[in-house]
Parts: C-alpha cells; sequence; structure tokens
C-alpha cells in the first residue's frame, strides 16, 4: 500500500516541481502498527489467527514427539531386529519426518496458511487506510504521506504531522455509517441507480477480475495440493510393498523352520 501512496505522491511532487518551484512541500505520516491495534475488527481477527496458530505449533510438537518415540524405541530393540526390519522402520522414521516437515512448512513456510491468513487479515484494513490517507491529505493539502513502520521508513518526521488518530477517526466513522447505511436499502437503491451504464461495467469488470485472480490463485494452490498428495501416495504405497515383502520372507522363514522340525520329530 505504502508503494503505491509513495509512486503516486512521487510523481505528482516531481511534476508540480516543474510548475511550482517555489512551493512549500507538507509531509503526513500514519503509523500502521498504531492503527492496527486499534481497530477492533482486526484485534478480534487477530487474536482468532494466534489461537490457530497455537494449534498448528501444538501439531507440529507432536508429531515431532511421536518420531522421536520411534527413533528411542528403535535404538532399544535394534539388537533384536533383523536387518530388514531395522532398514524397515529407519525408512517409516524418514517417512514421518518428511511428513512433519511438509506440514510445518504448509503452515509456516513463505507460502504457508499462517502468512496468507495474515496478509488477508491486514489488507481490508490497509484499503482503509490509503482511502482515508487520500480523503485527509486532500483536506490538509499534504505533499506526501508515508508509513513510519514500512521498510521505506523515514529519517525524520515531526509529530504535528502524524494523522494516524485522523485515519483511525475516518476508519471507525466509516464503519459506522455503513452500519446506518446497510439499514437503509432505499438510500443503496438510490446510490445504485445514480450510477451511469459505464460506471456499472467497470465495477462489474473490476468485480470480475477480482474473481478471476481468486480462481486462479485457488487452482494452483489445488494443482500444488494433488501433486503432494500424488508423490506421498506413492511413497506410502511403496513402504507398505516393502512391508509386505519383508512380512512374506519372514513367514516363509518360518514355514521352513517348522517343516525342519516337523520331519525331525517324524525321523525320531
Amino acid at each position: 500500500m505504502i508503494n503505491r501512496i509513495f509512486g503516486f505522491t512521487l510523481l505528482t511532487l516531481f511534476a508540480g516541481m516543474g510548475l511550482q518551484a517555489q512551493k512549500t512541500f507538507r509531509i503526513g505520516y500514519v503509523d500502521m502498527e498504531y492503527i492496527l491495534q486499534n481497530v477492533p475488527q482486526y484485534q478480534e481477527a487477530s487474536s482468532q489467527l494466534d489461537a490457530r496458530v497455537l494449534e498448528w505449533k501444538s501439531e507440529v510438537e507432536e508429531k515431532k514427539r511421536e518420531i522421536e518415540k520411534m527413533k528411542f524405541r528403535l535404538d532399544n530393540e535394534r539388537a533384536l531386529l533383523t536387518r530388514e526390519l531395522i532398514e524397515e522402520r529407519e525408512e517409516e522414521i524418514a517417512y514421518q519426518e518428511e511428513q512433519a516437515l511438509d506440514y510445518q512448512q504448509k503452515r509456516f513456510g513463505p507460502n504457508g496458511d499462517y502468512l496468507l491468513q495474515k496478509k488477508q487479515l491486514v489488507r481490508p484494513i490497509q484499503d482503509q487506510v490509503f482511502t482515508a490517507v487520500r480523503e485527509i491529505s486532500e483536506n490538509r493539502n499534504l505533499d506526501m504521506v508515508f508509513d513510519r513502520t514500512a521498510d521505506t521508513g523515514m529519517l525524520y518526521a515531526a509529530e504535528e504531522h502524524d494523522i494516524s488518530d485522523q485515519v483511525l477517526r475516518s476508519i471507525n466513522r466509516a464503519a459506522n455509517r455503513r452500519q446506518i447505511e446497510s439499514r437503509q436499502d432505499r438510500q443503496e437503491l438510490e446510490t445504485a441507480e445514480g450510477r451511469t451504464v459505464e460506471q456499472d461495467e467497470k465495477v462489474a469488470e473490476r468485480e470480475q477480475e477480482n474473481q478471476d485472480k481468486q480462481n486462479e490463485r485457488e487452482a494452483i494452490l489445488a494443482e500444488r495440493q494433488r501433486q503432494r498428495d500424488s508423490i506421498k501416495a506413492a511413497r506410502q504405497k511403496e513402504l507398505e510393498e516393502r512391508r509386505a515383502r519383508v512380512i512374506e520372507a519372514r513367514q516363509r522363514r518360518m514355514d521352513s523352520i517348522r517343516e525342519l522340525r516337523q520331519q525331525k520329530d517324524t525321523i525320531n
């Protein structure tokens, strides 16, 4: 969001410099962290996300504990097991470790659920901030507005230019207006009827573009999940087939020993 604000304002500034070389530039800034901390909707959703994160971390730790138990049992029983059984146990442990790592990446990786849901959580507030910043900047004749918590940062900022409280009040007022307007269907209808055909077409096009992008993202994620599931299923099948062969070979050896004993008893 700040990149859009910065790029738009910077272009406007440089364009104006050619026309108004003596203009005094006015700069404002917002504290995005401060705004987020004071938006109730964000705080409520953030608490819900934190609860899910605790559950995910607990599941990751449980998987790790189970793997450690498997390793401990193998170390204690290694001397009593055949080479085939040891290899089978080790392969199963390696498979479970891979499963645990995949789960951890799914939840906390670069494209994991945590970061995706965090972005989805912040995005609506960012859009509201951008709208409020643009309105306040026009009213106060500000030339630039920065987010002091963004990576771009600022070298200096005077407190008199901090419009965070005003942005927060603007967001709250907008939320209150939406609550009132939601009970006034007639006003909403009048607003919709006041749009021209061209405006309606543009709104529809934007909504369709957003939906197409969402569908494309969901299709990509679904295909990636399908491929991961296919690989995991193949590995699981291979492990089960190998385990079946080991059990079958063990049974043949036991049958052979039993037959030899029976023959010995018959001779005696």
